[in-house]
């Protein structure tokens, strides 16, 4: 497969330092081109048991010491996304980019003692009426069995005029015997401590008012985990995929309230405002 750029790692890079290249770095704005083909791997990395169960503990996951939350890799691929995001090829600024859906593909469960590869390409842009869509495809192998496959679709957005954004409805599902969650105001630097992302939205109400928001968002990928971790009695050691798309910001501190109902090989999913009206996320759990 031919790439416009490729990058071998020797070792993940840090976050951290990643986010300063976002936050401090200047971009001259997209140049109207489809974005080129960026390609990283980063080979022989070694998983924490003590993160993984950190993550566990924050995202709701029974973690038997063995086997990792089917979400936590996505920790480390995103490492290598944020690596393509400052990539000298990608000109527009990063800040107030929006991430619109994700799958996560797991052909079988993975252990904390396997040492892992991490690759990731940015593989497809295109051009929508709310801007630039692009898509980020990450691939973990084990040796050279692929173990955990994922894409991510993000949104630069572009404002036109005269355009106005409609709300998003929840779904059909039978809003019944739902679950409710109470978010607080520490969520997001739980998650962060044990994910190492440390986006500034999502950490204190004085770092995300600088960005335009009154409150903390919580991560879209915690909303992922947090709703997933609900479904594993159901999903167990089977292949599956989990597909979900991200509606309303999730504020905190909140409660937000989760349902799930069977469907034909697997299982659907939403997470709504407190009173069942506003959906923050949709999904889907399919059995491969």
């Amino acid at each position: 497969m031919s790439h416009d750029y490729a990058i071998e790692l020797k070792a993940m890079p840090s976050l951290l330092s990643l986010y300063r290249k976002i936050l401090f770095g200047r971009k001259p704005g997209w140049d109207k081109q489809p974005l080129p083909k960026i390609y990283v791997q980063a080979p022989d990395v070694v998983l924490s048991q003590d993160k993984i169960r950190q993550y566990a503990e924050v995202c709701g996951f029974e973690f038997d010491g063995v086997t990792l939350p089917p979400t936590y890799l996505y920790v480390w691929a995103f490492r290598l996304h944020a690596t393509i995001f400052t990539h000298k090829a990608v000109t527009f600024p990063l800040l107030g980019m929006i991430h619109l859906k994700n799958s996560i593909s797991v052909f079988r469960p993975v252990k904390v003692d396997e040492t892992v590869t991490v690759q990731c390409e940015l593989s497809a842009s295109r051009h929508t009426d709310s801007g630039l869509e692009f898509d980020l495809v990450s691939k973990v192998f084990v040796a050279d069995e692929l173990v955990w496959q994922a894409l991510s679709t993000y949104l630069y957005r572009i404002d036109t005029p005269g355009r106005r954004a409609r709300p998003p409805k929840a779904s059909d599902m039978l809003w019944e015997n739902v679950q409710q969650w109470r978010l607080t105001d520490d969520l997001g630097r739980r998650y962060a401590k044990a994910s190492g992302d440390y986006n500034l939205i999502h950490l204190h109400p004085l770092l995300s008012k600088r960005f335009g928001f009154e409150r903390v968002l919580a991560h879209g990928m915690w909303s992922k985990a947090r709703a997933l971790s609900q479904l594993m009695p159901f999903i167990g050691d089977k292949p599956f995929q989990v597909d979900v798309e991200f509606k309303l910001p999730v504020f905190m501190p909140s409660e937000v309230t989760f349902g799930f109902e069977s469907i034909e090989n697997g299982k659907r999913f939403e997470m709504r405002d407190v009173k069942g009206r506003r959906p923050h996320l949709l999904g889907n759990v399919t059995y491969l």
